[in-house]
């Protein structure tokens, strides 16, 4: 589907007043099974990206790594991509080509946040951030870069770790003043944070339901109706396949193969990469499976 078309789908679901659910991806593979499962849109993690290569979430891909990655997930998707944009890689200008590249790929939301670069899970200890006005430049710049205006760009502060919540709203409305479409206020500790945040703060929001205990786990109606209106869940998917290949392999080691329960059917599979459209292509244009 054209990018533009689902940038417009996932803006008309920010302002209906609805609250779009966003299971985090790591790649093509997973984003198909967020669609397959109905979901209105998918997250592309930067932490669930970096632990699928082996690595911790500690801002060490690089920004062409990220885009590659990112690119195979809106290829395979007919859905809005919401993804990590990491702290932009720099500074203003560095920020500005991140959002050109991003778009470049096909995402229709992205986010940047304000931490030290090379940042650090947002739900980990010792968190750093850029002085408010450095990163309301890279809003700016961020904003004035994009070339389709319904690229939903969505400021992040991580000052709520870093120093506290009364920074972190300050941080928020400054970006929202910038012209941020959406505001991401990164590990509010309880629920009375979570409603002061959305009492102070006139922009859409995201909320990061994670299972690190930092957050409140929250329903998407109570989020909803204090007006979240993006939730993204960048770990489930990835906690889950971790539990259900160890599974596997424990039971493979032990009995020599892997029970039924334990795996797919091979046509299951063959389903989420579209097997049979890319054999009835073969067959129309001549080729041989």
């Amino acid at each position: 589907m054209d990018p533009h078309t689902l940038r417009v789908e996932l803006r008309r679901r920010i302002t209906s007043g609805g609250v779009v659910m966003a299971p985090g991806a790591f790649d093509a593979f997973s984003a198909r099974l967020v669609e397959e499962a109905g979901f209105p849109a998918v997250y592309a993690s930067g932490g669930a990206i970096a632990r699928s290569s082996g690595l911790p979430d500690l801002g060490l891909l690089s920004l062409e790594e990220l885009v590659a990655r990112i690119a195979q997930m809106t290829a395979a998707v007919r859905l809005p991509v919401i993804a990590d944009g990491e702290t932009g890689f720099g500074n203003a200008l560095n920020a500005a080509r991140t959002v050109r590249l991003y778009e470049d790929a096909g995402v229709a939301a992205m986010h940047l946040e304000d931490q030290v670069f090379p940042k650090r899970c947002g739900h980990y200890d010792g968190q750093e951030i850029i002085p408010l006005e450095e990163m309301v430049g890279k809003v700016r710049a961020a904003v004035e870069a994009r070339r389709d205006p319904d690229l939903v760009l969505i400021a992040r502060t991580d000052a709520r770790s870093a120093a506290g919540l009364d920074e972190a709203i300050r941080r928020a409305r400054a970006y929202a003043k910038a012209k941020a479409d959406v505001i991401f206020v990164e590990a509010p500790r309880s629920i009375d944070e979570v409603k002061a945040i959305a009492a102070a703060v006139s922009a859409p929001l995201l909320y990061n339901l994670t299972y690190s205990g930092k957050s409140p786990v929250l329903p998407p109606e109570q989020l909803r109706a204090l007006g979240y209106r993006i939730i993204i869940y960048p770990a489930d998917l990835q906690l889950a396949s971790l539990l259900a290949m160890r599974r596997a392999l424990k039971a493979l080691q032990e009995q020599g193969l892997t029970p039924p329960p334990l795996r797919a059917p091979f046509e299951e599979r063959d389903a989420v990469v579209r097997l049979d459209e890319y054999l009835a292509m073969s067959a129309r244009y001549g080729g041989t499976d």
